[in-house]
C-alpha cells in the first residue's frame, strides 16, 4: 500500500510540472493580504473556464487541493486558489495568510472579505472564462452568499460539506440557497448524514432545485475527491462533479 501511495503522489507531482503555477497576493477590502496560487496549463486559454477553489478550516489551498489539481487541469480548467484567513495545517501545509493574522480572532463568516478578494483578482488577471465557486465545509457555505451577491459573476456553485449551525451563525447557506439561480451542487460523505442538520439541508437543497450527491465511502470537504484520503476509489465522486461543471457551463445557444 505504501509503494502504491507513493507512486500516485510521484505522478501528482511530474503532473503538476507541466501545469504553470504562480504564487500570488492579493488585498481583501479590509485590508488582510491573502495569498494563494494560480493554476493554468500549456494551450488552455484565459477565456477557458475558472474555478476559484477554498478550502475548509484548519486547512490550507495547497494542503487540500495540490491533489486534486492535476485532474481539474486536465479538463480544462483554469484555478485559483487561496488560503483563507481561517485555517491552519491540517493537511501538513502552511496557511500564509493565517500567518500574517496570527492572534487576530476571525469567525468563519468573517472570512467573505477573502473570497471576493479571489473573484476580484481573477476578473483583474485576465481570466474572462465562465466561473466556478468551489468550497469546502465553512467555505462551502459562504460561496452561497458569493454566489447570490455576484450573480453575474458566479456561473455554478460546487459545495462540499455545506456547513451550518451556531458556528456559522450570520453566514449559513440555507439563508442563501433559496434565492441562488446559479446550478448548484451540494455534496456529502454518507458518514455526515448522522450530523443532526445534513438531512434537512439536503432535503431543502433539493426542494430548492439544487443536484445533490452523497459519496459512499467519502470524507469531508473536497477531500472526498482524494482516493487516498477516502481510501477507496473517487471515481464515482469525480464523475458527479466534472458532469456537472460540463453540463452547467456549457453554452446553450
Amino acid at each position: 500500500m505504501i509503494r502504491i501511495l507513493t507512486l500516485v503522489t510521484l505522478l501528482t507531482f511530474i503532473r503538476l510540472a507541466d501545469a504553470e503555477t504562480t504564487t500570488v497576493t492579493m488585498q481583501s477590502s479590509d485590508g488582510v493580504t491573502i495569498h494563494g496560487e494560480v493554476y493554468t496549463s500549456p494551450g488552455v486559454p484565459e477565456t477557458a473556464p475558472l474555478i476559484l477553489l477554498f478550502h475548509q478550516g484548519g486547512g490550507d489551498s495547497r494542503g487540500e487541493y495540490t491533489p486534486l489539481v492535476p485532474k481539474l487541469l486536465d479538463a480544462g480548467y483554469n484555478l485559483v486558489a487561496i488560503d483563507q484567513r481561517r485555517g491552519g495545517d491540517r493537511f501538513g501545509g502552511i496557511n500564509r495568510t493565517l500567518a500574517g493574522v496570527e492572534g487576530s480572532d476571525y469567525s468563519y463568516c468573517d472570512v467573505m472579505p477573502d473570497l471576493e478578494a479571489a473573484l476580484k483578482f481573477a476578473n483583474e488577471y485576465g481570466f474572462s472564462g465562465k466561473t466556478v465557486a468551489w468550497g469546502s465545509s465553512y467555505s462551502a457555505a459562504l460561496i452561497f452568499k458569493l454566489g447570490l451577491d455576484h450573480p453575474d459573476e458566479i456561473d455554478a456553485i460546487v459545495a462540499f460539506s455545506a456547513a451550518s449551525g451556531e458556528p456559522m451563525q450570520g453566514c449559513m447557506p440555507e439563508s442563501y440557497s433559496g434565492q441562488i439561480t446559479q446550478p448548484v451542487l451540494a455534496l456529502r460523505p454518507s458518514r455526515e448524514l448522522e450530523v443532526p442538520y445534513v438531512p434537512g439541508q439536503i432535503k431543502l437543497f433539493e426542494e430548492q432545485g439544487h443536484q445533490t450527491y452523497v459519496a459512499d465511502p467519502g470524507v469531508h470537504g473536497s477531500s472526498m475527491l482524494n482516493a487516498e484520503r477516502v481510501g477507496a476509489s473517487t471515481d464515482e465522486t469525480w464523475n458527479i462533479v466534472l458532469t456537472f461543471l460540463a453540463e452547467s457551463l456549457a453554452d446553450n445557444d
